[in-house]
């Protein structure tokens, strides 16, 4: 069982912590929920922790952030090129939200704030047929962004999209690097409490129709399910 490094690069507002946890702490019942076994550890590179050499992981998984992946932020750079090594090393690889946008950013494409507003509630998205990651034909799971990957990288394929997001899930060329936009780590109490978070950015009727939304079912243990598999592919 490979232990799974998680990048930490975005911090939980103090006023949600204590109830719903930091964002490893997330994932981490994400992944406990799909397997029991699996076993991690953070590095924050929010509170100024250093990166470790990606060779010499098992597993990683870029966690959200409230910063943007062409903020003038000092960790960004550097991340970028651990992403690349452990893309080159094939060492399974996922991102999240800013992790799935910095990915893409680290391998050549494109990442800025969309023209489309906030995206935040729950949104559906369409499953690409015999994409060899998940089935079905479409999947429901919270989101919080404005910013989106626009043109994703010559190495990656979309498997995950909706009108909002065209490319919301990518998977990449060595089939060792997969990302999504959406956010299967959070529960629907936590992604309602980011809602009122934006109110004052988001407009009223966004917020409004996203926390109704909420109500519905979320398939978050099934995309959850997919990434725990995929950080823990079968050894030959």
């Amino acid at each position: 069982m490979p232990h799974i490094t998680i990048i930490e690069t975005g911090l939980v507002s103090p006023q949600f912590r204590e109830r719903h946890g930091t964002y490893p702490l997330m994932f981490q019942r994400m992944m406990a929920a799909a397997d029991q076994n699996v076993t991690s550890g953070a590095v924050s590179v929010a509170n100024g922790e250093t990166l470790p050499d990606p060779a010499g992981l098992d597993a990683i998984l870029i966690t959200g952030s409230s910063a943007g992946v062409y903020d003038d932020v000092a960790w960004v750079a550097p991340l970028e090129a651990f992403v690349r090594a452990a893309h080159d090393n094939g060492i399974p690889m996922v991102g999240v939200c800013f992790g799935h946008q910095l990915i893409a950013q680290a391998l050549g494409g494109t990442v800025r704030k969309s023209e489309k507003g906030w995206g935040i509630g729950r949104h559906v998205y369409q499953i690409a047929p015999d994409n060899g990651l998940i089935e079905g034909r479409e999947i429901a799971v919270a989101c919080s962004h404005q910013d989106q990957v626009i043109t994703p990288p010559a190495s990656a394929r979309t498997f995950m999209s909706s009108e909002f997001t065209p490319h919301a899930g990518l998977l990449y060329t060595g089939g060792t690097t997969m990302s999504v936009q959406p956010h299967p780590e959070f529960s629907a109490d936590y992604a309602d409490a980011l809602c009122d978070l934006r109110r004052g950015r988001a407009p009223d009727d966004v917020i409004a129709t996203a926390k109704a939304s909420l109500t519905a079912p979320l398939d978050h243990a099934r995309l959850g399910g997919v990434i725990t598999r995929f950080l823990n592919p079968p050894r030959a």
